[in-house]
């Protein structure tokens, strides 16, 4: 894939929509520890990156609407070193925490939160390597 220093780099890039673009860029930074690397306009849309990964914010304009309160469309996944550490920040930030970090037999420990606007938001630490067959999944494709 070529290079363009305007798109972020990553292959899957979630576009969420918030009503206040400036707001969710803040939030977004000091709760869950994204960091905005192209802003579009004052409050039209911002690139953020975490890692590897890349998401962008969305203003509300035409078609487009963040969810409503109580309503889950979507969920975004995301890759943490400390489960335990980010969730404690994203609560002090006002988060509501949805699923406490829980261990799983796939080897991940996981929690979820929802942000400032109700997008739901599931962050995840490998504590191991699982085959998918040892928990009753079934490996299709290798990458």
């Amino acid at each position: 894939m070529k290079p363009n220093r305007s798109i972020p780099a990553s292959t899957v890039i979630p576009v969420l929509i918030y009503p206040d673009v400036r707001e969710a860029v803040a939030w977004l930074g000091a709760a869950l520890g994204f960091v905005e690397r192209v802003r579009i306009g004052e409050d039209h849309r911002a690139q953020l990156s975490f890692g590897e990964g890349a998401m962008i914010v969305g203003d509300v304009r035409h078609n487009r609407r963040p969810p409503r309160r109580g309503e889950v469309t979507h969920s975004v996944m995301v890759r943490v070193e400390n489960v335990g550490a980010h969730c404690e920040r994203a609560r002090e930030h006002g988060a509501r925490i949805v699923m406490e970090p829980t261990d799983f037999q796939y080897g991940e420990r996981q929690y979820t939160a929802e942000d400032l606007t109700g997008h739901q938001w599931t962050f995840s630490e490998t504590l191991a390597d699982v085959a998918p067959e040892e928990w009753g999944g079934t490996s299709v494709a290798t990458d």
